[in-house]
């Protein structure tokens, strides 16, 4: 309603007639489900940097992919990811573990360093058996002096105890044993701790030599018991497809709505472990091909068997599998990379590495560039070397090959979806319409509850035309000038008096998008000298 006046004078009112800008949303931030060394559990957690997965999750596990995924997700360009790690594979899943169960759980340690060479320091273990333990830390820090009381001894500390937002803090205690006033370590944290136990290896020589430097302990699990053994039992597979209200496995990735690429590396460690067979394979990669799906936002990256040949991954695909979706690509061969764990190699899937390519294309040349023809960084090698007549069974399939090119390094040599639609064939196209999609939602929440007039189509059609000009003038649509690249129709045609009478505005948007020079055709031919060209 307009402001009443009543008294003669100049007044200024503020009115909202400005453009609204569309951002455009992001399109590389990954997410990551797997095993790792520790770290919070079902629990999709926000990773900046590999430094920040070290100390959240641990490093390299022998057997697992995880670790390997992400270190390739950011040495490719990779910026953030998400990572969900699943439980460790020491029970079947099922609640209410026995006592007895629980007892043959692997118990989480820390091995505290001495300050002298030689000398042994403190072991620390959780009171919980079993991933809970893993989720430990354990800093030493100087020891306080009281008010009015005299300074601390040279030989105590402070040791503080922490796990989620459960705090323990044990101040001014010592490696001695006896006398006045002694704060025994091992004594008093024994005594008084809920999380953890705290034993004493060697009691001879200078409790001062024996202190621990300060600094931050966290408790792991053996990395023998991180990861599934074909001696335990097999896994099932609801536990890996996991449910959104839980957070769990990939269904919990619904809570990271902002992530635009699914990978599920691990996956290919329980089949390699013989916990799960080539069934719970299908059913887990279906799973996030309807997860990719039901959330619009994002492609899941799917991974091949190891140590297949073509015609093999060609017959899996189409015989076993047969996936079909827009929102969904496979890479083959598995690559080699090096090895922490071994000192040497391994070959890991792709899918990781892949992630960061993505990513990496994305920030320097857009989303609408098709992530092929780039070259793996901290790949050394793969298993299998495709030959041009080997890849023309694979890629009509949706199968995208990784080669080795003499001179040019291994490059990843196909950019296609595992749609039958031809429409959906390209990943870059499918990846487009995605960020186009997501962006224009976000940046048309404004219009909602507005008056349903004519005043309001013409502003949506200019805000969203604005945007799409942006797309065209970073070379995402095809034209000659925008309007053969796109077109925005909001008018009367569109939004009768019967569609606004139910309250809705409907805007149809046309982009024309590019599409990859996949086939590049030289016509050479032979010409009269002086002639032209006809």
């Amino acid at each position: 309603m307009a402001t009443t006046y009543l008294t003669p004078g100049v007044y200024v009112e503020e009115v909202d007639k400005g453009n609204k800008p569309i951002e455009g949303v992001g399109t590389s931030l990954a997410a990551f489900v797997g095993f790792a060394e520790r770290g919070p559990i079902n629990e999709p957690r926000y990773i900046a940097n590999w430094t920040q997965f070290v100390n959240t999750f641990g490093s390299f596990l022998p057997g697992g992919f995880l670790a390997h995924a992400v270190y390739g997700f950011f040495n490719n360009g990779g910026t953030s990811c998400y990572v969900t790690r699943l439980p460790l594979a020491d029970t079947d899943g099922t609640d209410g573990a026995s006592k007895a169960a629980q007892r043959q759980l692997p118990t989480a340690t820390a091995q505290l360093p001495a300050r002298a060479a030689g000398a042994h320091g403190l072991e620390i273990m959780a009171r919980e058996a079993g991933s809970a333990g893993s989720e430990i830390k354990v800093d030493v820090l100087p020891a306080t002096a009281a008010e009015g009381q005299p300074p601390p001894a040279d030989d105590t500390f402070t040791l503080q105890v922490k796990r989620g937002e459960t705090t323990e803090r044990f101040d001014n205690v010592s490696l001695r044993k006896g006398g006045r006033g002694v704060r025994n370590v091992a004594d008093v944290v024994n005594a008084e701790s809920k999380l953890i136990r705290v034993a004493e290896r060697e009691v001879a020589g200078n409790p001062a030599e024996r202190m621990p430097p300060a600094g931050s302990y966290p408790l792991s699990l053996p990395v023998e018991s991180a990861l599934p053994a074909p001696r335990q039992a097999p896994v099932k597979t609801d536990l890996l497809v996991g449910d959104a209200a839980q957070r769990s496995g990939v269904n919990g990735l619904e809570v990271a709505e902002d992530a635009k690429i699914v990978c599920f590396p691990d996956l290919m460690a329980l089949y390699q472990s013989g916990r799960i067979n080539m069934e719970g394979v299908q059913a887990v990669q279906q799973a996030m091909l309807d997860h990719a799906q039901n959330m619009g936002n994002r492609v899941a990256i799917l991974d091949a068997p190891p140590s297949m040949t073509p015609q093999q991954v060609r017959d899996w695909r189409m015989k076993e599998v047969n996936y079909d979706s827009k929102y969904a690509t496979l890479y083959y061969p598995w690559i080699k990379v090096a090895d922490p764990v071994s000192g040497g190699s391994i070959y890991v899937p792709p899918c990781g590495h892949m992630a960061g390519i993505w990513a990496r294309s994305d920030s320097q040349r857009g989303v609408h560039k098709a992530p092929a023809n780039e070259v793996i960084a901290g790949c050394i090698g793969i298993e299998y070397q495709t030959t041009s007549s080997e890849q023309a069974i694979l890629n009509p399939e949706g199968i995208n090959v990784i080669r080795t090119f003499p001179g040019r390094g291994i490059r990843v040599w196909g950019a296609r979806t595992l749609s039958s639609d031809p429409s959906w064939r390209y990943l870059n196209v499918r990846r487009l319409f995605n960020y186009v999609e997501e962006s224009l939602m976000k940046g048309t929440q404004w219009v909602v509850f507005e008056p349903n007039d004519m005043d309001l189509w013409e502003r949506v059609k200019r805000d969203i035309s604005a945007f799409l000009l942006r797309v065209y003038r970073d070379g995402a649509l095809f034209g000659a000038s925008p309007t053969e690249a796109f077109y925005v129709k909001c008018d009367a045609e569109n939004n009768p008096p019967e569609t606004r009478d139910v309250g809705q505005l409907i805007i149809e948007v046309g982009i024309a998008p590019v599409k990859p020079a996949e086939f590049v055709i030289i016509r050479l031919s032979q010409m009269q000298s002086g002639s032209s060209a006809g």
